[in-house]
């Protein structure tokens, strides 16, 4: 079972095109989770307009913002395979396919992506390329450049995630799940370009963008992404015997 877990603000104007890519590519069975953070416009009405009982909507709860709001998402996930998603974007017609072949041989994938403008004009073919995007645990410990709404993994990814860490301007719900990953199973790249990744100016990430934080704030992101990584070991390891 396929469940795709989607946060959602104020996200009227494109979810409709995202959630009808995905719709279309997974089974009778699987699952779109949509954790909404209290959109003020239409994104609700929008999404109850598919009529797609697929789609499971709930209301995050939590502290408002996207790190939480994922994490929300993926609490209410059943599947063995998780896909993340962000609302805006738009999931080429082998995302599903492609991805299910490479979590048959590890537990994390990243694919690569085709950035383009709100219009869906291509602004960069590859992500991978332009980054030169490389799997590595102290690679992305020092700098990342992978996107959350890129990366799929099995379960037991999730359940050695969650709960994320407490406090999420240190560690976002992407760059935790990739540490995890990166850190305890067994990943792997899609070089493949499998979303359209969508840059319209009003993101409620930056994806790697914009970011200009101090020195002294780096060391720290780092130093409790390590410390949470270690404290999560013994959970992990009772994952792991469990799957023998």
């Amino acid at each position: 079972m396929i469940s795709v877990c989607m946060a959602t603000y104020n996200g009227e104007k494109y979810v409709a095109d995202q959630l009808k890519s995905i719709l279309s590519q997974i089974g009778c069975d699987d699952e779109v989770i949509v954790s909404d953070d209290g959109s003020k416009d239409k994104t609700m009405e929008v999404i109850r307009s598919l009529k797609d009982d697929r789609i499971k909507v709930y209301v995050n709860q939590g502290t408002h913002d996207f790190t939480h709001n994922f994490e929300n998402a993926l609490r209410h996930a059943s599947g063995e395979y998780i896909f993340l998603s962000d609302q805006d974007d738009v999931w080429t017609q082998d995302k599903v396919s492609e991805t299910l072949k490479a979590l048959s041989r590890v537990d994390f994938t990243i694919s690569d992506c085709t950035t383009v403008d709100a219009d869906m004009n291509e602004l960069q073919k590859s992500r991978a390329e332009y980054f030169d995007l490389k799997l590595g645990f102290w690679r992305h410990l020092i700098k990342s450049r992978f996107l959350g709404c890129c990366m799929a993994f099995r379960r037991n990814v999730l359940m050695a995630s969650l709960p994320f860490p407490k406090n999420d301007f240190l560690v976002e719900h992407d760059i935790w799940l990739a540490a995890v990953a990166f850190c305890y199973f067994k990943s792997e790249i899609i070089r493949k370009p499998l979303i359209y990744y969508r840059r319209h100016g009003k993101n409620v990430s930056e994806g790697g963008f914009g970011k200009g934080y101090s020195f002294f704030v780096k060391i720290q992101k780092r130093v409790y992404r390590l410390w949470q990584l270690a404290k999560i070991r013994s959970r992990v390891v009772k994952i792991k015997k469990g799957e023998r």
